[in-house]
Parts: structure tokens; C-alpha cells; sequence
């Protein structure tokens, strides 16, 4: 079986579906709460995240073989990667066998190599996606399947967001939040965020793991105060704290927080920095982006070397997304998975899904779809009409 066409295109989000039907209780905590995150320092975009994000669409691709079956992968960062996709990597793939994924992902890597990076590692990911759901759909198997899944039914997930009232509410069991200040922000930032810590802890009780994340807003003093501020609440784990080439920031952080588990990756988009941060012994729980490191192929590379240096794999909103979720149920060593919390309170969760065939969490717990492929629920026209 071979490849007839690959072609991308831009799509409203890669996360989260049309308007909810349901009223919501509030605005959403993304609408308005202050994150800390790498431009604080800045005035004029220190508030909102959204201020100086590029507002580029998401991206979707579909592979076509030329028995004209087909699949589907997302990712983001709009015309930048469209335009590597369809103007370099698919008059290249056209003509190439659907079957041996893995060569392809090498072939990948190799074509983009002049400009490899982020943007090409996005590029990357929305292709692989697609051959893995096309194969899926050839075989009548959910991919889940074609990647050994079956020992168990679902996965726990933890919800991420600042409305964690309303996550409880919803049955999740373990808790993350987006830290809201950073070194701009001084000492009293670093009394908010405590005390904001501190509330979440008193609302979720002891029971429940609690998590922060903070986004690559730190520098390494801010970190290691900001972890001894809080290891009474008892986190699991903090997330991200430096900005990601800082492997050496990340190894002193690791030092100097005996105890305290450290988490990151989402902005590692090939396996060798999460081989080179294992070996260093940076870090206790692997994050990488299904949709942004090199795809489903990208990840299976990531969560072996993590298995082999006994580390757990917890992607990044891996639970929003059908890719995420096949992932994370056939993967050993993947123990829990992240839902991101976007919508507002009072929305059911199954109203802000992009695509019909994904399942949402139901209290705390997920089983991905048995359908063939990712299971998206999607007709080729519905597929295409994603387009925006």
C-alpha cells in the first residue's frame, strides 16, 4: 500500500471543539488568570500568555493511500508547518509505502534535517499521526491494539487548570495548577503562588496528588525557593520550571531539591533530549507532547528510554487528544494521563471535544475508543470540513 497524497491544513484548534451548548457557570480560568511564564518580565505582555502567543490555527494532515484509504493527525503552529508539510515533505512521501511507519519516521527526520527543530518536529508529528490512523483503519484495529494494549481497560487522569473546584466536582482525583507569578513578580509573587498552593491543598485534601506547573518562568534561584517554599503541600511533582535548553539550571535545580520529583519535556521534540536529561538524571517524569515530538513514532522511541532507565512517561495533555490517549493505555510505562482544563465550569466535558469519537474522562478514569485507527469519529468530508 502506498502513498497517493499527504496535505495539510489549517483546523480552528488540535484540543478542543465548536461552542458548548451548556451555559457555563463562569468564564474559564484560561479567559482571565495571570500564568507566569517566559515574558513576564515584560509589561506589556506579563498578564496574558495569549498577548504575545503567535495566533497561527491549528494544523491538520491527511494521508491518502492510493486505495484511497486514509488518516488523520494534528498538530499546531499553523502555516509555518502546513507549508513544510505540503510544499516540501509530501510531493517527497507520494509514492512511498503506508506500511513500514518507522522507516518513514527516519526518512522524516532526515528530509527536514537542514532546518531541524521545533517547527519541523511539529510537521513531523502531524504525518506520523495520520500513517498510524490510517494503518489502524487498513487493518480494522484501534491503534492502541496494533501497539500491544489490552493488559488493562483505562488510565487515571489528573485535570490541569486554575478552576480546580470544578475538577473535583467532575470525580478527578489528582490535581494540577498553572503557577501564577514568577521572579518578576518578586517576593510577594512568591507568597501568592504559596498561598495559592496552600488553598488548592485545603480544597483537594491529602488524598489527592497535586501537581504545579511553571511553564519555563523560573530562573534557578526563584526555583529552588519556590521548591522549598513548598514542600509542606506535598506535590508530586513541579513542572518546567527553566526555560528547556537549561540542562545545566535543570541538573543544579535537581540537586538542590532532594525529594522533590521534577517533571518536563513538553518542549523536547526529538528523543535525544530526553535521553541526554536521563542520563543526567534530571528528571523523574518524562512529559513529551504527542503532537509536537515527532508523533506517535517520536514517543514510542521517548517511552523506552524512559522504561529503561525506569521513569514514567506522562504526556502533555496526552487524555484531550484520541493520539494521546491510544498512546498512553499500550504503554507500560505510562501510569496516569493529563486532561487540560480549558473550558469553563458547568460545561459538560463532552461538548468542547473536537472530534465525536474521543472519549472524555469520566470520574477521573479514561478508556480510549475501539474503533479502527484512533477511532475520531470522522467521515473523510467531516475530516475535511475541520478546515477553517
Amino acid at each position: 500500500m502506498k502513498i497517493r497524497s499527504v496535505h495539510a491544513f489549517a483546523i480552528r484548534s488540535d484540543l478542543v471543539g465548536g461552542p458548548a451548548r451548556t451555559s457555563a457557570r463562569r468564564p474559564a480560568w484560561v479567559d482571565h488568570a495571570e500564568v507566569a511564564n517566559p515574558m513576564s518580565h515584560y509589561a506589556r505582555f506579563k498578564r496574558l500568555r495569549s498577548s504575545w502567543r503567535p495566533r497561527w490555527p491549528a494544523v491538520a494532515c491527511i494521508v491518502t493511500a492510493q486505495d484511497g484509504q486514509w488518516g488523520l493527525g494534528m498538530t499546531r503552529y499553523g502555516s509555518p508547518v502546513i507549508a513544510i508539510i505540503n510544499e516540501h515533505l509530501a510531493p517527497l512521501l507520494a509514492g512511498e509505502s503506508c506500511e513500514d511507519i518507522a522507516a518513514l519516521w527516519q526518512m522524516l527526520q532526515r528530509l527536514t534535517s537542514p532546518y531541524a527543530g521545533g517547527l519541523s518536529c511539529y510537521a513531523i508529528s502531524a504525518i506520523d499521526l495520520a500513517l498510524w490512523d490510517l494503518r489502524g483503519r487498513h487493518e480494522c484495529q484501534p491503534v492502541h491494539r496494533l501497539l500491544g494494549g489490552g493488559a488493562r481497560a483505562d488510565l487515571p487522569v489528573y485535570a490541569t487548570g486554575n478552576d480546580p473546584d470544578w475538577y473535583l466536582e467532575l470525580g478527578f482525583d489528582a490535581l494540577k495548577i498553572a503557577c501564577p507569578y514568577g521572579p518578576a513578580d518578586g517576593p510577594a509573587g512568591l507568597d501568592a503562588n504559596e498561598a495559592l498552593l496552600r488553598e488548592v491543598r485545603a480544597l483537594a485534601g491529602l488524598e489527592r496528588d497535586l501537581m504545579v506547573d511553571c511553564w519555563m518562568a523560573f530562573d534557578l534561584p526563584y526555583a529552588l525557593e519556590f521548591a522549598a517554599r513548598v514542600r509542606p503541600m506535598g506535590l508530586s511533582w513541579i513542572e518546567d520550571c527553566l526555560m528547556p535548553e537549561d540542562f545545566d539550571g535543570l541538573a543544579a535545580l535537581r540537586a538542590g531539591t532532594p525529594g522533590q520529583a521534577l517533571a518536563g519535556g513538553e518542549h523536547w521534540y526529538t528523543p535525544e533530549p530526553f535521553e541526554r536529561a536521563l542520563r543526567a538524571g534530571c528528571l523523574d517524569v518524562l512529559q513529551p507532547d504527542i503532537g509536537w515530538a515527532s508523533g506517535l513514532s517520536g514517543c514510542l522511541r521517548i517511552a523506552e528510554l524512559a522504561r529503561a532507565a525506569g521513569r514514567p512517561v506522562i504526556l502533555h495533555a496526552g487524555m484531550n487528544t484520541a493520539y494521546g490517549q491510544h498512546f498512553s493505555l499500550a504503554v507500560p510505562n505510562v501510569p496516569q494521563g493529563e486532561y487540560f482544563v480549558g473550558s469553563a465550569p458547568g460545561v459538560p466535558l463532552e461538548e468542547v471535544r473536537l472530534t465525536p469519537g474521543t472519549p472524555v474522562p469520566v470520574k477521573g478514569r479514561l478508556a480510549p475508543s475501539d474503533e479502527p485507527g484512533f477511532g475520531l469519529g470522522l467521515t473523510l468530508d467531516a475530516a475535511r470540513a475541520l478546515a477553517i
